[in-house]
């Protein structure tokens, strides 16, 4: 796919957003993704995943896929059906990114990590250390959209996406959004919500 045909499914789910908003990572931003609004239309989940299969290297060599909650869940329930793979997610519990719901990991099982947006690579390297905690061989990582492609030091595994969006953040005790307050920051992510 093409990155303006990824930009008009965000864009024509209202799923790009214009605003002052607070990321999962604590990070303050004037433009926020709303995956979910693009994944709610089936047709554009599984053409995404076909995006993102595409990219990586040895599908055949995948054991399981796994997304950090809330985020990479319908992206990456999605990559491993049209993959056949089993599907598992890491969630956060007392702020804590855990393996929960009774599931588990054969050791050494090869793992394709899958999330919507990253922008920092927060909830990935935590979902990644759980993986490896639990004897997981995490081996690739696939995302719909890179917030900052310019970082290239986020990740100890390859990385691919199929969409490039560099859109500046600001740390919270230094963001213009805050010092101008002619809007009220907002926080459409998912961190806290389980």
């Amino acid at each position: 796919m093409e990155k303006q045909e990824i930009l008009a499914m965000y864009e024509d789910a209202g799923a790009l957003l214009s605003g002052h908003f607070i990321l999962s990572s604590g990070r303050h931003s004037a433009r926020y993704l709303q995956s979910a609004l693009v994944l709610m239309d089936i047709n554009h989940a599984t053409q995404l995943a076909d995006e993102l299969i595409a990219k990586v290297s040895q599908p055949e060599a995948i054991d399981m896929v796994v997304a950090p909650a809330i985020g990479g869940l319908v992206i990456g329930q999605e990559v491993a059906r049209r993959m056949n793979k089993p599907f598992i997610f890491t969630e956060r519990k007392a702020g804590e990114m855990q393996l929960r719901r009774g599931f588990s990991i054969p050791d050494g099982t090869r793992i394709l990590v899958v999330e919507d947006v990253i922008t920092t690579g927060g909830s990935v390297n935590e979902c990644i250390a759980v993986i490896r905690a639990h004897g997981g061989n995490p081996t690739q990582i696939v995302a719909v959209v890179d917030r900052a492609p310019a970082s290239t030091d986020r990740f100890d595994l390859p990385y691919h996406t199929a969409l490039e969006l560099d859109v500046e953040t600001y740390a919270a005790d230094a963001c213009p959004l805050c010092r101008e307050g002619v809007l009220p920051a907002v926080k459409p992510g998912s961190r806290g919500a389980l």
